[in-house]
């Protein structure tokens, strides 16, 4: 009787550990969670329930920071990784594939009640959003004298996302160089909101937020110096869309690689974010892309081929020849 009960105490154990075991872990950028969630929800589906995807938003910088601690099997990333979280990557014996899933056009929005503005340069974005900005240029009618004199209240990604991080480098010149007196998060739903229920808002985040809430919230064009482009599919694709078009990532674990469950849902992610990355409005790449990230995953091709660096204006066939000199 002992015996038995020994053997189906042990039984339960391993079950329980087998159950644990089929969990992938996933946490980081904001903006490639729509496109993380549409491919963990197909996943899981087609597993019918074997393996459980869990995936968060704390945002780039966030996403890395457990990556690095071994935390998470997954990052999702805005931007690439950057030379510091390389080295605590490093330190810890964290190696890691960096595999690209789709471009993102990072949308300027103000509420659709602002009749007056429908386009933007970059010179002026930089007047609203650089440090020197901070409790000086507080109202629209500094910004362009046409505008009205009325207050202007900033939305933006908070400092641990790597669209901050993005936005700040493209358009002020320094990433992380940004005015503080605004409302920041690195859950885009709250910025969506704070957008919506105010006339006098203009805010930033990824274009699948946009386009989700297009009868709450006005795009602005982006005027890079070749006149106005607004955001869409076909200017991110033509690379007219300056300097704002981005690619995105995830950044898997090498050791957690090892897993079945989480190779297994990499390769489903690669063969199948074509399509579920339209679906959430965001630009697919190539399908030669994929097929190349797909190889340097199997064939164990470890590490980053931006240095470290943040790097603004990086075109679609731009990526494609960096990928393929991996």
């Amino acid at each position: 009787m002992k015996l038995f009960t020994w053997m189906l105490g042990f039984s339960l154990l391993t079950a329980s550990v087998a159950a644990e075991a089929q969990i992938v872990k996933i946490d980081g950028s904001s903006t490639v969670y729509p496109v993380t969630e549409a491919v963990a929800e197909e996943f899981q589906k087609a597993k019918r329930g074997k393996i459980k995807v869990t995936v968060g938003i704390s945002g780039t910088g966030g996403g890395f920071k457990k990556f690095c601690r071994g935390e998470i099997d997954i990052s999702d990333a805005s931007r690439p990784i950057l030379k510091q979280e390389m080295g605590v990557c490093k330190q810890a014996g964290i190696q890691y594939y960096e595999l690209p899933v789709a471009y993102d056009a990072l949308t300027v929005m103000v509420n659709p009640k602002n009749n007056w503005v429908t386009s933007m340069t970059v010179a002026e974005l930089k007047k609203i959003w650089e440090p020197a900005a901070q409790g000086k240029i507080m109202n629209w009618n500094q910004v362009r004298s046409s505008w009205p004199n009325a207050p202007l209240k900033l939305y933006g990604a908070g400092a641990d996302s790597g669209t901050f991080d993005y936005f700040t480098e493209a358009i002020v010149g320094k990433a992380k160089a940004s005015r503080g007196d605004f409302t920041a998060s690195e859950d885009d739903n709250v910025l969506v909101q704070g957008i919506a229920n105010d006339r006098n808002a203009l805010g930033f985040f990824g274009f699948a937020y946009y386009a989700e809430n297009t009868d709450r919230l006005k795009a602005v064009a982006v005027d890079g110096g070749k006149g106005p482009v607004s955001p869409s599919a076909k200017a991110v694709e033509e690379g007219t869309y300056q300097p704002l078009s981005r690619p995105i990532f995830i950044y898997v674990n090498k050791k957690s690689a090892d897993k079945a469950e989480v190779k297994e849902f990499v390769e489903f992610y690669l063969k199948n974010a074509s399509k579920l990355v339209k679906q959430v409005k965001y630009v697919a790449l190539p399908a030669k892309a994929y097929t190349l990230s797909l190889e340097h995953f199997q064939k164990g091709k470890l590490g980053t081929v931006f240095g470290g660096e943040a790097q603004v204006g990086v075109k679609i066939e731009d990526l494609l020849r960096r990928e393929a000199r991996l």
